[in-house]
């Protein structure tokens, strides 16, 4: 496309804005920064680190796991009990047995040998994983988009308010004339009034516009994580001098990474639904425990007679009975699968409906961007051509006046179908799963 014929006014519009305390940003600068310091993005790389964690911590059910534990008991009154007569004597007697004080201390490792849920558990750290990964990709996704289309919106703000700064020197200079005409008695009272009532309009619109440069401003700012009272100035000028061209794409809802999260989904709970049902098999484990005791009425001199004891040995568990617990459990799980399985095929043709509508706005986005670039031009140069005229005297102000309006009315529409190319591009990207590389190729 050819380059914008309002650029030096675009420029003139910027300048002001402009100063040595400001960040220069390029649209990449911009996204880099919201990549780095916007919080969602933090969060979701927190995410992904807690993953990685929950897969260390799947891995540990199946490492040896050892204990120790060390007791120290003083029996301040030893249990008493009765021997049956005939034992040491023709009468029941009450003994106690034991020791006053008792020392212990012992470690025991156990080790998984077979228990297939935790198995399906360490399975299931990749899936778990890539969930995360996906999700801190989504969540980049959305900052690119986001900075995107705050970043064009300044833009074309910067735009509108140039062409108005233009349109505002433009009418000032017909009204100089129209002064003169109007104390030299050439012209009514009223043809003077009405112009300076477009000139007052126009300063208007551009309060509204230079308040709602400050308002895209600030947006774009938040979108970045950036403090509201860092100044800046956007330095990517080819945005308007170099719109990008948007040839035919296919819609492959693998692209999407809604979509690969989704998958995700599915097949995580699919292994949930497998942890479930390995519930009913038999755990069997091993364990190895060794200790020291020792026994003494005294304490100190007790501590230097330990015995050491130790024994090995496995353990087999069998579920028999639950009470349908577990039936229940893979029932509800089952239908999880099912319903994610529904919604996915429901997403796919909501995405599909998205991309198909994105590619229709693009195509009629571009021919309006075209055309309306097309009609400034024309309405520019018939409002030239009308104030030459005005001032040698062969038009008459009506006509000044109706060229002026054409010509505002036909910049107010370039700006809008800017605005309107610019979202469209970004939904393209966006529903084609390609936002990634629209920023890697900034």
């Amino acid at each position: 496309m050819k380059k914008l014929i309002t650029l030096s006014i675009l420029l003139a519009g910027i300048l002001p804005f402009q100063s040595s305390a400001q960040q220069p940003l390029s649209l990449k600068q911009a996204i880099d920064y919201g990549l780095q310091h916007f919080g969602t993005v933090r969060i979701a790389q927190n995410q992904t680190e807690i993953a990685r964690q929950q897969g260390r911590e799947a891995v540990a059910g199946y490492l040896p796991q050892v204990t120790g534990s060390g007791t120290v008991d003083d029996n301040i009154k030893l249990q008493s009990t009765l021997l049956p007569a005939g034992v040491f004597g023709p009468e029941p007697r009450r003994v106690a047995f034991g020791s006053k004080y008792q020392t212990t201390a012992s470690a025991q490792a156990d080790q998984v040998i077979y228990d297939k849920s935790l198995l399906i558990g360490i399975k299931a750290n990749k899936p778990n994983q890539q969930r995360a990964e996906l999700n801190e990709l989504q969540t980049k996704e959305e900052v690119i988009y986001n900075i995107a289309s705050n970043y064009y919106q300044v833009f074309v703000v910067q735009q509108q308010i140039g062409l108005l700064r233009d349109n505002l020197d433009r009418t000032q200079q017909v009204l100089n004339i129209l002064k003169l005409q109007r104390d030299n008695g050439v012209i009514q009272q009223v043809d003077y009034d009405r112009t300076e009532v477009n000139i007052n309009n126009t300063r208007s619109q551009l309060t509204l516009a230079e308040n709602n440069l400050n308002l895209a401003l600030n947006r774009l700012k938040f979108q970045m994580g950036m403090p509201l009272e860092q100044a800046v100035t956007l330095t990517d000028s080819t945005v308007l001098t170099r719109l990008p061209n948007v040839g035919p794409t296919q819609f492959d809802p693998k692209n999407l990474t809604a979509v690969r999260l989704s998958d995700t989904d599915i097949a995580l709970q699919r292994l949930n639904l497998e942890s479930i049902k390995a519930g009913y098999l038999p755990r069997l484990s091993a364990y190895a425990r060794y200790g020291t005791l020792t026994l003494g009425n005294e304490f100190i001199p007790s501590l230097s007679k330990f015995t050491g004891f130790g024994s090995v040995g496995l353990r087999l568990s069998v579920p028999i009975f639950d009470g349908f617990r577990r039936d229940a459990q893979i029932r509800r799980t089952q239908l999880n699968v099912q319903t994610l399985e529904e919604q996915q095929k429901l997403n796919v043709s909501s995405y599909q409906l998205q991309f198909n509508n994105a590619q229709s706005q693009i195509q009629r986005s571009q021919l309006s961007v075209q055309n309306d670039e097309r009609t400034v031009q024309l309405a520019r140069k018939v409002y030239d051509i009308t104030t030459l005229q005005y001032r040698q005297g062969t038009k008459p102000l009506t006509d000044l006046i109706n060229a002026e309006n054409s010509y505002r009315e036909a910049q107010t529409n370039y700006v809008n179908s800017l605005i309107n190319f610019y979202q469209a591009r970004l939904d393209l990207e966006q529903s084609q799963g390609t936002l990634t590389n629209f920023f890697n190729q900034l």
